[in-house]
């Protein structure tokens, strides 16, 4: 395929919002040497406003060459409702009525769990939440677990090792642990319905897999890391009294954004009722975390603008590739672009034989944990946890390098099994 000029030009502000990505740091630096525009330099260093920031000097660029029909013509084409649902479900699954649920739903499977009692609630978190996914969505499992971790091993105290290898099970176990359907893996679900592929294809090939894969990354890390999260102090968090009425009402809400995930009129709708219904019952809410969605869901938005433009060399790259290459150029091709971007090219695709699309979608979910971008859930699971790192950022190397060992183990389970 012969690129545009706009192509070209995506394609290069692409490359730069990623190596932004690597250098938010450097922002935050600058920040602390020129306070007198220490906002501006603020802003730039918050990993969610990268790809919105490339996104407007794309948009801006288009509007100089193509014009304005051009420009509103591309936008107009493109599909932001996984950006909004995710600012929703992250909205809803943040809510005290549904955390504490799931605490006490964590609770009676840490009493379940046969290790010591100061590794249950972390293994129980790292194993059970991301398989929870399957069920709730992706971006609400993200939500949901580290949430719990904020407030249940970070706030304690963690060292930076803990940190990050606990940040990068976290996500690669996010992103393989929801294959078990085919509606909760944003990857799985590009290609679900042009593919044919239902609950028993999907746990057949991906989800027995994928829970051994979950269950082998939490527990090694948990083991790991045994002698600093025994050492902890104890802390007993309360289970607050939530009523019962109000709970099933949060869930309902958190299932019906669920189930009209691709109709934003449905989903909006419901958000924004579900809106009130806090507001009326606020004494049982803690503050929404309305702004951490927005970041998450402006920069998904941003990816989606920038992403629409990568088909020129993502598409001839994949299918020149057998199906051996293409699972592990799957896998290291997300690091630098969403994983669903690259399974929807696939399923454009025509004539691609089994053997490829298993592994076209299994390296996609495999490599959703090594960087921010590569998986649409991570970016809340970063808004939620970045302030328990050193200076509130968390270094993309230093993801890299703690999701590169789960990362393996997700390998073994879809390659070798």
């Amino acid at each position: 395929m012969t690129p545009s000029t706009i192509e070209i030009i995506g394609t290069v502000l692409f490359a730069l919002a990623i190596l932004h990505t690597f250098s938010t740091k450097f922002f935050e630096r600058l920040a602390h040497r020129h306070p007198a525009h220490a906002g501006v330099w603020h802003m730039l260093g918050e990993v969610e406003v990268v790809f919105g920031f490339w996104a407007m000097i794309l948009m801006v660029a288009m509007f100089a060459l193509a014009g304005k029909n051009e420009a509103t013509h591309y936008l107009d084409n493109r599909n932001f409702t996984e950006a909004m649902f995710v600012f929703a479900i992250m909205v809803i699954a943040g809510t005290r009525p549904i955390l504490t649920l799931c605490a006490q739903i964590m609770q009676l499977l840490a009493r379940l769990t046969p290790l010591p009692r100061g590794l249950r609630a972390y293994f129980v978190i790292l194993a059970a939440v991301p398989l929870l996914g399957s069920f709730i969505t992706e971006p609400a499992a993200m939500t949901l677990a580290a949430l719990m971790l904020r407030d249940r091993i970070f706030g304690r105290g963690v060292s930076p090792r803990l940190a990050y290898a606990t940040l990068g099970v976290l996500f690669v176990n996010i992103s393989i642990g929801g294959t078990l359907t085919h509606f909760a893996a944003p990857p799985v679900l590009m290609v679900a319905s042009t593919w044919k592929w239902g609950l028993a294809f999907m746990f057949e090939h991906f989800g027995w897999r994928a829970m051994l894969a979950v269950l082998v990354n939490a527990l090694v890390v948990t083991l790991i890391f045994r002698k600093e999260l025994t050492a902890m102090p104890r802390q007993s968090l309360p289970v607050e009294s939530i009523p019962v009425p109000l709970t099933i009402a949060h869930v309902a809400f958190l299932a019906g954004v669920v189930v009209f995930a691709h109709h934003p009129a449905v989903f909006l709708g419901l958000f924004l009722f579900f809106l009130g219904v806090t507001q009326a019952y606020q004494r049982y809410q803690d503050t929404l975390i309305l702004r951490e969605g927005l970041l998450v869901a402006f920069f998904l938005a941003g990816l989606v603008v920038l992403g629409g433009l990568q088909q020129w060399w993502l598409q001839p790259l994949l299918t020149s590739m057998s199906a051996d290459a293409v699972y592990f150029g799957a896998t290291a091709l997300t690091a630098i672009t969403d994983n669903a971007a690259l399974t929807y090219l696939g399923s454009l695709v025509q004539g691609l034989s089994d053997e490829f699309k298993y592994a076209l979608v299994a390296g996609a979910v495999t490599g959703g944990g090594l960087t921010i971008i590569a998986n649409a859930p991570n970016p809340a699971g970063v808004a939620i946890l970045r302030g328990n790192f050193h200076d509130g950022a968390i270094h993309p190397f230093g993801l890299f390098v703690a999701a590169l060992p789960p990362t393996l183990v997700a390998i073994a389970a879809f390659r070798l099994l």
